[in-house]
């Protein structure tokens, strides 16, 4: 079968501008797209390039776009990636420095990598020195630390979570998803002697908190670590530390706390609990109350909803339980 793929290309030696090349190969189905590439490069193009290595789906190196989706490209299939969208467009991953054309400078991800500390800290005020020597885990919990990880040591770091983050293109010092993936997996290790400091540190500017749950990271990524699920697990983990001061954080607390009381979410109370103590933010939301109120959007606070005693019953049983 004749197949066209086309490539999206820069090269600083020859232009500054990106540039497309259309290449035509014969593949059967059992091609991947790494098999072409490298076809293309030792048959027809020898500067194309592009990094690879294991082929098989363990290294990460050959990450790059796909018809505009994150994918290693040992993993593609053509025929079936034709089957499914007509076309083979191929580019480097997007929100990163292309360096020559599938290849991108990586270094500012393996920065946010080393941010987390990910290594175990097997004693206090350890962290600035890499571990010496191993730490072996407890035979008998070894079935329940695995599951507790839920996937997280999974990471191969191929970096597509990054690429595909709606954060990190608009806010590039964010920690990242596959940084706090790995920030999770630590801090659940129970020989981890520093877990409050990691999730204090996790709680500045760029960190759990900034991620908006776009859900991009756990659809392209390759070995399902699902990062943004691990991000969700980092917020829980931290509120039950006590760490809810953020505005974030009470939202979620303070959500829980006006449904569980009024069996709604009065979107009138929230903002102010949420914001009580951020006098400058929640005074930015008077315009906002004032356009609420004047458009019946404010709930009246003497009226419940039907079925109200039913959701409060819901709340204090869930409450009774975790006590």
């Amino acid at each position: 079968m004749r197949t066209q793929i086309t490539v999206q290309r820069f090269n600083p030696d020859r232009t500054p501008e990106h540039f497309v090349s259309n290449y035509s190969i014969e593949c059967d189905r059992g091609t991947t797209l790494l098999s072409a590439l490298l076809h293309i490069k030792n048959q027809i193009d020898g500067t194309l390039t592009f990094r690879a290595s294991c082929r098989a789906a363990i290294c990460g190196s050959c990450l790059m776009q796909v018809n505009g989706v994150q994918k290693l490209a040992c993993r593609v299939s053509l025929h079936e990636e034709l089957e499914t969208r007509g076309r083979l467009e191929i580019g480097p991953m997007a929100n990163m420095l292309v360096i020559k054309d599938m290849v991108v400078e990586l270094a500012s991800f393996w920065k946010k990598i080393k941010a987390i500390t990910p290594y175990v800290v097997a004693d206090e005020g350890a962290a600035s020195g890499a571990p010496t020597r191993q730490r072996a885990q407890q035979a008998a919990p070894l079935q329940n630390i695995h599951e507790e990880l839920h996937n997280a040591d999974g990471c191969i770091m191929c970096a597509a979570c990054l690429s595909a983050c709606a954060t990190f293109e608009v806010s590039p010092g964010f920690l990242g998803p596959a940084a706090l993936a790995k920030a999770y997996r630590f801090v659940v290790d129970p020989r981890d002697k520093v877990r409050q400091d990691r999730l204090m540190m996790l709680q500045e500017d760029h960190g759990i908190w900034d991620c908006v749950r776009c859900n991009f990271c756990v659809s392209v990524c390759p070995k399902e670590v699902a990062p943004m699920e691990q991000i969700v697990r980092l917020r829980r983990l931290s509120i039950a530390a006590g760490l809810n001061e953020s505005v974030e954080a009470a939202h979620i607390t303070q959500f829980t706390k006006v449904v569980g009381e009024e069996g709604r979410l009065n979107e009138t109370r929230l903002p102010v609990l949420m914001l009580w103590g951020h006098w400058r933010k929640l005074f930015r939301m008077i315009p906002l109350a004032i356009k609420m109120f004047l458009r019946g959007k404010a709930p009246f606070p003497f009226k419940r909803p039907k079925g109200y005693k039913q959701v409060q019953a819901i709340f204090k049983s869930r409450t009774d339980r975790n006590r």
